[in-house]
């Protein structure tokens, strides 16, 4: 008697591994990290290399003597949480504070849920939110950037001037003189955490995920779309008490959290509708910490509040099924 046994879906394979689309990450990643090494010099070098370091080798730890299950950290998965979460830190921060949002990441986040492909919550953005709310002072102390490098002065982001400046009562026409230009948020000569003050770099690397059809367009488009659209709004009612929408898209991780973040396959919807309705309460959340918020920046925040809807979304809305039935009605 010959017995079949059939495996769990899918059923139907590529050649596309989690391990290749790591590495396809870490090399979409790598413009923007060359770019944050040039204009912060070899602090924004040793940060990223702590927690690269510290992500596997935390990983390692927990699943050889703690779980007791197969070491995966081959997979790429640690190298790119240290990646994104060094773009989501500022170049000063004492090394000790970087190794403990690592362990958040790793230990909290991802592996407390069972590794890659469990966890609900993105695990960068967890051990960066984790530093903002332990550390606020040093998370927000931002190195100035000296053309290549950075001073030991400290400057205020773009989007902090915004708010500071508001509420000290200034009109938008005075903090504006204040800002960057476009095109210094737009090559990223300007103050903030690594992954934020490049945005051609980020581009660049975006557009190499979507030649290599990794992720759609649906989440980082519509995030930024819906961010224009309603910040544009406020602009037009009173130009006077908000920036326009472009300083908004260039300034604070959007692009970042928009294209690297918010685009996980694992803590994001599996279908396009649930993708676009993800991608509409992500750019809405920003929107109103941004403006109405305590904090300047709401990127971080945003997605991970989307990621606990995620299973909700996933429940209502589902890609279709291989072999699905379709019922033909005939008349």
């Amino acid at each position: 008697m010959t017995t079949t046994i059939i495996s769990g879906s899918p059923h139907v394979h590529s050649g596309r591994t989690s391990k290749k689309i790591m590495y396809d990450v870490i090399i979409a990643l790598t413009p923007a990290l060359l770019a944050a090494i040039y204009i912060f010099g070899t602090k924004a070098l040793i940060l990223i290399v702590t927690t690269v370091l510290s992500c596997v080798v935390f990983e390692y730890t927990i699943q050889k003597y703690l779980m007791k299950t197969r070491v995966s950290v081959a997979d790429g998965s640690a190298v790119v949480t240290g990646v994104l979460l060094a773009f989501n830190l500022p170049s000063n921060l004492p090394i000790w504070m970087v190794i403990v949002g690592s362990l958040v990441a790793i230990g909290i986040a991802k592996m407390s849920f069972g590794g890659l492909g469990f966890n609900i919550f993105n695990p960068a953005l967890v051990g960066r939110v984790f530093l903002l709310i332990s550390f606020p002072v040093q998370m927000t102390t931002w190195p100035k950037v000296a053309k290549q490098t950075a001073d030991a002065v400290t400057g205020a982001t773009p989007l902090g001037l915004i708010k500071e400046g508001l509420n000290y009562g200034e009109t938008m026409t005075e903090i504006t003189s204040k800002l960057p230009t476009n095109l210094d948020l737009f090559l990223g000569t300007v103050g903030g955490s690594l992954g934020e003050i490049s945005a051609v770099a980020l581009l660049i690397g975006a557009a190499y995920l979507f030649i290599r059809k990794i992720i759609s367009w649906h989440i980082p488009v519509i995030v930024l779309a819906t961010m224009a659209v309603i910040t544009g709004v406020f602009w037009l009612i009173d130009p006077e008490q908000y920036v326009n929408p472009l300083i908004h898209i260039l300034s604070g991780g959007a692009i970042l959290g928009a294209f690297f973040m918010a685009t996980d396959y694992v803590t994001s919807p599996m279908s396009a509708k649930g993708k676009i309705i993800f991608a509409i309460g992500v750019g809405t959340i920003t929107v109103v910490i941004r403006l109405f918020g305590a904090y300047p920046e709401g990127v971080s925040f945003a997605i991970l509040i989307m990621n606990a809807f995620v299973p909700l979304i996933n429940t209502y809305f589902k890609p279709r099924r291989f072999g699905e039935h379709i019922k033909i009605k005939i008349f």
